[in-house]
């Protein structure tokens, strides 16, 4: 049995090079450049050369969400229905209104509705009347690859038969002096495998690939295969010698049943910067005994940070349909330490194969493979998943305590809502890992460290699926702070590295050396679901054991101006909770399986029987109380009224990983039957409001 087939049907692109997919094709095929000095946003200091889009039309949304937009209207303008999923991998959403909103001092919420990374997805998902998933995936400069390879992986197996995903990012302050304060920014413009390079020049745009099961007349090509892997090597620099990113090209050549020698193409990440480049090539050198032509394209388009895996996915179709090879620009001396060739012009000759490569911040690497359409057979299928995951060990952290406080409370209907003091979350990890480490980031180590000691496992798990509504606010409140206290002069470099999304899920890396699939979703109130979804998508029966984790910090200024549930008058809460998992079937132990995950909800279509579950822990987020409400007594008067109710955020308190602790307390439950009367050994968690979703948990 083959895998089924994965088109590329529809494709759209905006950046430096311009709007569209005849500006790019142009831009690139005459080797055009599109970094020139900043001017998007007023500085302080002389501007230095960076990649902002052109052509983007003006939008009363902000820049990451215009991009997305403008992409996915061009990949699905010949669309006669609507994708069943969208993807969409960002770093950066609303922030940079955020940051001209900081600077204005608003302090009404209402102005920055548009902050969170979930905004950018849910956006486009209401543009192209997509009411089924609309996920988040932020791996920092890799995550629209890892959008990409997410969105393959639901194809393949069947999930849904059509996705539109990509990436956006814009420019902002917190990008554009992010890089600037760890030195990587060339000053001459980006100069990727260049002898003399000195950095990168940062990059905004946004591409969209409408992906589907269903071959369509034309498609542009197919996305063959895609191999996803974590250095667990450092925060911000890549391994040295590129294992990680190697690993990731050695996965998605077996994926695809490919050799080495049958790529046409490589698509480096060639960022420019020093170490990367190094790093990278030397990963191509140990899979490639004899390199195809290669290049980098972000001396022309700049790096575009979580659009560049998209934006580079886009180019690779690009250069399958007109057949040409697009030139390293800015390469002025190879680096003869590289061992590579990279092309010097660009060069007509029929492409049939293309990988490409993009690799981020917590050592997150994604590979694509993408091929001419009927060129290559599908590979077999040679991985099988069992229905569902098996839960090994949990833990959470509320304003009670760590698991055994927390559950000994929540078991009893009494609540945790509040913070736990960091000295408590830090006190069982180890030292030297959490040193330089703010409240984001040890939450996420202590759930993961403490989930994996309650799985009594020597083996510590090798892949890692976080989710979180609004990602490390204390380094982003204190970065943008120290740049407006300074005059723009001195913000903190260790500030922006943990600032990104997944700087928890790749600490949690570091500590366990888990080389596997790494994804952070950000899916506001709904993260730990997608997270959960995620990990489903993507764990076959053969794979290691996986982390779950879903947590948020609380924090006194930006919490309640992001978070509409929040109120000023109440307490700050926050938490999570960690889980140990696996495909295998275990006797005895808890099984969790997501049902279904929907942005309208219409109670006809529900196949979800509430009266066949012992309890429903319910969670309606305080911002849409009677939305989810409403929806809650629909479910009931179509499934049944019997089943009991608990509103689980009265006892957690408002914030957006709520539900992880919910979903510890249900395994909790079953494991150990308090009160003796779940007969059905079933329980329903519900997420409620803007989005419903559904996830059951049962025991045997």
């Amino acid at each position: 049995m083959s895998v089924p087939k994965t088109y590329i049907s529809g494709l759209g692109i905006i950046s430096s090079l311009g709007n569209g997919l005849t500006a790019t094709a142009r831009a690139l095929q005459e080797n055009r450049c599109g970094i020139s000095p900043l001017q998007l946003f007023p500085l302080q200091q002389p501007p230095l050369p960076a990649a902002a889009a052109i052509d983007l039309a003006e939008s009363s949304l902000p820049r990451t969400h215009a991009l997305a937009l403008t992409a996915a209207k061009e990949a699905t303008h010949e669309c006669t229905e609507a994708p069943q999923a969208v993807i969409i991998g960002t770093t950066t959403g609303g922030v940079l209104t955020t940051e001209h909103h900081l600077t204005a001092g608003l302090t009404d919420p209402q102005a920055y509705q548009y902050h969170g990374l979930t905004t950018v997805a849910e956006a486009v998902a209401e543009q192209c009347g997509c009411t089924g998933k609309a996920f988040t995936v932020s791996t920092a400069c890799s995550s629209g690859a890892v959008a990409l390879a997410l969105a393959l992986q639901m194809l393949q197996s069947g999930e849904v038969r059509s996705v539109l995903a990509g990436g956006a990012d814009s420019l902002s302050y917190l990008t554009y002096f992010g890089f600037h304060s760890l030195q990587l920014v060339d000053p001459e413009g980006c100069r990727p495998l260049d002898r003399h390079r000195c950095g990168m020049s940062v990059g905004e745009g946004g591409a969209l690939l409408l992906l589907t099961a269903d071959r369509p007349e034309n498609p542009f090509a197919e996305l063959l295969a895609a191999g996803l892997s974590c250095d667990a090597h450092h925060a911000a620099a890549p391994h040295p010698e590129g294992k990680g990113a190697q690993q990731a090209m050695v996965t998605a050549l077996h994926s695809a049943s490919l050799q080495p020698e049958e790529i046409d193409y490589i698509n480096l990440h060639g960022t420019g910067t020093p170490d990367n480049d190094l790093a990278e090539a030397k990963a191509v050198r140990n899979v490639f005994q004899n390199p195809p032509p290669l290049s980098s394209i972000k001396g022309a388009a700049g790096h575009t940070l979580a659009a560049a895996g998209a934006i580079e996915a886009v180019t690779a179709a690009i250069l399958i349909k007109d057949n040409f090879l697009p030139a390293n620009r800015g390469l002025q001396e190879t680096d003869p330490e590289l061992q590579l060739q990279p092309l010097l012009k660009t060069q007509q000759q029929k492409v049939s194969s293309v990988l490409s490569n993009s690799f981020g911040f917590g050592g997150n690497n994604g590979c694509l493979l993408i091929g001419r359409t009927d060129h290559y057979p599908a590979p077999e299928l040679t991985q099988k998943k069992n229905d569902g995951l098996t839960i090994l060990g949990t833990s959470c952290i509320t304003g009670a305590g760590l698991t055994e406080a927390s559950m000994d409370r929540l078991l009893h209907n009494s609540k945790v809502a509040g913070q736990l003091p960091l000295d408590e979350i830090s006190a069982i990890l180890p030292a030297k890992n959490i040193r330089r480490l703010k409240r984001f980031s040890r939450m996420g180590l202590a759930l993961a460290h403490e989930a994996h000691r309650d799985s009594n496992s020597n083996e510590a798990p090798d892949n890692i699926f976080l989710g979180t509504g609004w990602g490390a606010l204390s380094e982003t409140h204190d970065f943008l702070q120290k740049l407006r206290e300074t005059d723009e002069q001195f913000p903190s470099p260790l500030d922006f590295v943990g600032s990104v999304h997944n700087s928890a899920a790749g600490q949690i890396a570091i500590l366990f050396a888990a080389t596997g699939c790494n994804i952070t979703s950000s899916g506001g109130d709904y993260s730990f679901e997608q997270a959960l979804c995620t990990a489903e998508s993507m764990l076959t029966d053969d794979s290691p054991a996986a982390f779950v984790v879903g947590v948020d910090e609380g924090h006194p200024h930006f919490s309640p101006l992001f978070d509409p549930s929040i109120n000023t008058t109440d307490s700050l809460c926050d938490g999570g909770g960690g889980f140990s998992l696996t495909r295998k079937k275990i006797a005895g132990k808890v099984r969790v399986r997501p049902l279904f995950f929907q942005r309208s909800f219409a109670a006809d279509s529900c196949t979800v029987k509430a009266d066949a579950y012992d309890l429903i822990l319910a969670g309606i987020p305080a911002a849409d109380k009677k939305k989810g409400e409403k929806q809650l007594a629909q479910l009931r008067q179509k499934t049944g009224k019997s089943t009991p109710v608990l509103l689980y955020r009265e006892l957690t308190g408002e914030f957006a990983s709520a539900s992880a602790i919910a979903a510890v307390m249900a395994v909790h439950l079953l494991e150990n039957n308090v009160h003796h009367s779940l007969q059905q050994k079933r329980i329903l968690l519900l997420g409620l409001g803007r989005c419903v979703c559904a996830t059951e948990f049962s025991i045997q």
